[in-house]
């Protein structure tokens, strides 16, 4: 049965830092475990800190970064290179830091790549790597050690929004057109992808986040309220900042720093 628990901290910067070390230690683990380990990533202000925060953290050497594959969670419609584009984002902040294998890097298509300006062809696309890279016998995914994700006021998280088509789709990856946030024309994994990492990581910062962050975990649908929708196969962790953690019940906290 899945664990669920909500850990707090006292502001971005120590939050950062945790998450930073908590995942360090869980590719670690994965590694002894399966030889390799896999990593969806997400965009944003805080996974840009805690990109950075992973980067300089003295015991990411202990990781052997040629054995760990890359992921997205999502990703903006636009060309290659695009500063707005959170591969773009999470090269310049970590991978090429740590001098990734290319072959480990598993980013969605671009606007400007083999399928043109066409997104439903681009989602395809990565579906079709995603069940390339899966093992054996399994379902048509690969093995997700952790899954991360930020939560938006409206409490979407990657590009699933409330209320949108997508938030029914059963796919393993989407089109988004029509984003209640810019740019307009995205690509997504779906919820019921999500749903197979074996632990899902949902990190929020700051006051504006609290509302979906309380809902989120006091019931609400998946569809109004997508967070709410999303669990890991063994462990959910909700890793926030105190006023992110403003509306969230003093029961559900497990660890405060």
């Amino acid at each position: 049965m899945s664990e669920t628990s909500v850990i707090v901290h006292s502001d971005p910067d120590v939050l950062a830092q945790a998450v930073a070390a908590r995942l360090v230690v869980t590719l670690i683990d994965a590694q002894a475990e399966r030889g390799a380990a896999s990593w969806v990533l997400t965009g944003g202000r805080i996974a840009g800190a805690v990109h950075r925060a992973v980067r300089d953290f003295p015991a990411s050497d202990a990781v052997d970064w040629t054995r760990v594959d890359f992921w997205w969670g999502d990703e903006r419609f636009l060309p290659a290179g695009h500063p707005d584009r959170n591969e773009t984002q999470a090269r310049e902040q970590l991978l090429d830091a740590l001098r990734v294998p290319a072959s480990r890097v598993h980013a969605m298509p671009p606007s400007d790549g083999p399928d043109g300006n066409d997104p439903e062809a681009a989602a395809a696309r990565y579906a079709q790597e995603l069940a390339r890279a899966a093992r054996p016998g399994t379902a048509p995914l690969p093995h997700f050690d952790v899954l991360m994700l930020g939560v938006g006021e409206d409490g979407h998280v990657a590009s699933v929004f409330p209320e949108h088509p997508v938030a029914y789709e059963t796919r393993p990856v989407s089109a988004v057109r029509g984003s209640p946030k810019p740019p307009p024309v995205r690509t997504t994994l779906t919820l019921p992808t999500i749903n197979t990492a074996d632990q899902v990581w949902l990190v929020a910062a700051g006051p504006d986040k609290a509302g979906a962050v309380g809902m989120a975990l006091t019931g609400a649908g998946p569809v109004q309220l997508p967070a709410a929708g999303v669990r890991g196969v063994n462990r959910t962790i909700w890793q926030l900042d105190s006023a992110a953690a403003a509306q969230v019940r003093r029961t559900f906290r497990s660890v405060r720093s």
